[in-house]
């Protein structure tokens, strides 16, 4: 209600009990009125009332919300489901316009206002989470592997006789998909093995650039977050290197956000060489449902340029998801999640390299890996490989979910290419190994009850070879001793 709407209802309420009342609606508003000036993530998390007050205060400004609307278009806004309604919080229009996704729409004021303030949260969060050079960034809602297309397609303006994409190899179909889907040619540089860890192969970089030649490749495609025990690729080096051929580059920082680590190979990245933009997903770093990630980067114009590729409206459901995550945190809400997250980085280490110990295991010494974590299984493949890959299956109805058993020699076709040991990150890595992450949201109790029920599994593989190879032991006496009665008739 705005102060004249308070001072009538003086007339039916008692004036001291209004002001109450007054005095608390100007407290939500003096929180809104510091996001809008500012444009910062609140340093303190906001209460549902005063997000859902700043929602409904949004919803209001969109034309299918005015209560006098006449709307004779083919996209008014028009909703048949009240709880769909109610989901969106009757923010319906979507943002951007046909031309641009990050353009006003005259029809709705609340979501544009919404889609403005979203991005310019965000890019706050990516400055304190450690890229503090980051000029410019916008939320699109698609997954990580189409918002790389997003880029890939950006680029074939700036770079229209290029034809391949420098890829450092990383097993995850999507990665590998999307330089595919925008009609590039991934040269695929195999990693090189340093102790247990996988790293970017640097001379066999340089090598394919010389030999393809610099204006053939429209970017190089670099990673951060990953499996280990590969590890993020060597940004700086991959950075410096593009700024001296003058090669694009995109980095896939899908969950990399919550890792101080990858945001400071960014950082240094873009400080020393050459970065055009990079990408996070937000259901990986933010915990809201899948279906968005964000583009950012250092020049403006060419962010702009990519927000402009996007053809048509699109929908507000990621924005508006993680604008209310982010309110409800709050900064400081944010960064404990951060800091509990790699607290548990090092008590999931613990926890798994003691366990590894217990059964004649090791786990793989990756230090340059922030967020994942590998165990051998050498002693388990001793007995079979289908043992390695019971053990994921055990481990999934067992509802361990996220751990990955990763056999030796597996091969895999992706759009016509063909991965030999798919899923290492390598041709032949030295040993099958169990990967576990502490990504955010994990908890104490989760990495209790996940080594707890791998224990379990491990002992029952162990106990069934055992089992298994004394049954075989017996056999063959038995066989001899036949052979001997049969020699002696």
């Amino acid at each position: 209600m705005n102060i004249q709407n308070f001072s009538l209802s003086e007339k039916l309420v008692s004036s001291s009990y209004v002001r109450q009342g007054l005095q608390a609606r100007r407290g939500h508003e003096q929180l809104v009125r510091v996001l809008l000036q500012q444009g910062k993530c609140p340093e303190e998390g906001w209460s549902e009332s005063t997000v859902e007050l700043f929602l409904n205060e949004l919803a209001v400004m969109d034309s299918n919300n005015f209560l006098g609307n006449c709307g004779v278009g083919e996209r008014e806004g028009r909703v048949a489901s009240g709880l769909v309604a109610r989901r969106h919080y009757r923010l319906i229009h979507g943002i951007g316009r046909s031309g641009d996704i990050a353009a006003v729409q005259p029809k709705a004021a609340g979501s544009s206002l919404l889609n403005k303030i979203t991005n310019s949260v965000v890019l706050d969060v990516l400055k304190f989470t450690g890229v503090r050079s980051v000029s410019s960034c916008f939320v699109v809602p698609m997954a990580t592997g189409m918002s790389l297309t997003l880029c890939f397609l950006t680029l074939r303006h700036r770079r229209p006789g290029a034809r391949f994409i420098l890829w450092p190899r990383i097993d995850q179909k999507s990665c590998f998909k999307s330089m595919q889907t925008a009609g590039f040619e991934p040269v695929v540089i195999e990693n090189v093995l340093e102790g247990d860890e996988l790293r970017t192969n640097l001379e066999e970089v340089e090598r394919k650039i010389e030999e393809l030649g610099a204006e053939n490749f429209l970017c190089v495609h670099s990673t951060t977050s990953c499996f280990a025990p590969r590890v993020p690729d060597r940004l700086e080096e991959l950075a410096v290197l593009c700024a001296k051929h003058d090669i694009p580059h995109i980095v896939n920082n899908a969950y990399g956000m919550q890792s101080s680590k990858c945001m400071h190979l960014i950082q240094q990245g873009a400080r020393v060489g050459r970065i055009d933009a990079f990408v996070q997903s937000l259901d990986k770093n933010f915990m809201v449902p899948v279906g968005g990630a964000i583009i950012a980067g250092f020049d403006e114009n060419f962010i702009k340029e990519i927000s402009k590729m996007y053809p048509g409206r699109a929908s507000a459901s990621p924005s508006l998801d993680v604008l209310i995550t982010l309110l409800t945190l709050g900064a400081n809400g944010y960064k404990k999640l951060l800091a509990e997250r790699k607290e548990l980085y090092g008590h999931l280490a613990q926890e798994l390299s003691a366990l590894a110990e217990r059964h004649g295991e090791r786990l793989l010494h990756t230090p340059h890996n922030p967020i994942s974590l590998a165990m051998s299984l050498n002693h388990l493949q001793t007995h079979s490989t289908a043992a390695v890959t019971q053990l994921g299956s055990m481990l999934f109805t067992r509802q361990v979910s996220g751990a990955r058993v990763v056999p030796l020699g597996v091969e895999q076709t992706v759009s016509g290419h063909t991965f030999r040991g798919f899923m290492s990150h390598a041709d032949a890595y030295p040993c099958p190994y169990l990967n576990a992450a502490s990504a955010i949201g994990i908890t104490r109790d989760d990495i209790t009850l996940c080594i707890k029920r791998l224990d379990k599994c491990l002992k029952s593989l162990s106990k069934e070879a055992s089992a298994e190879k004394s049954e075989s032991g017996s056999k063959t006496e038995k066989c001899s001793v036949f052979s001997r009665s049969t020699h002696l008739i």
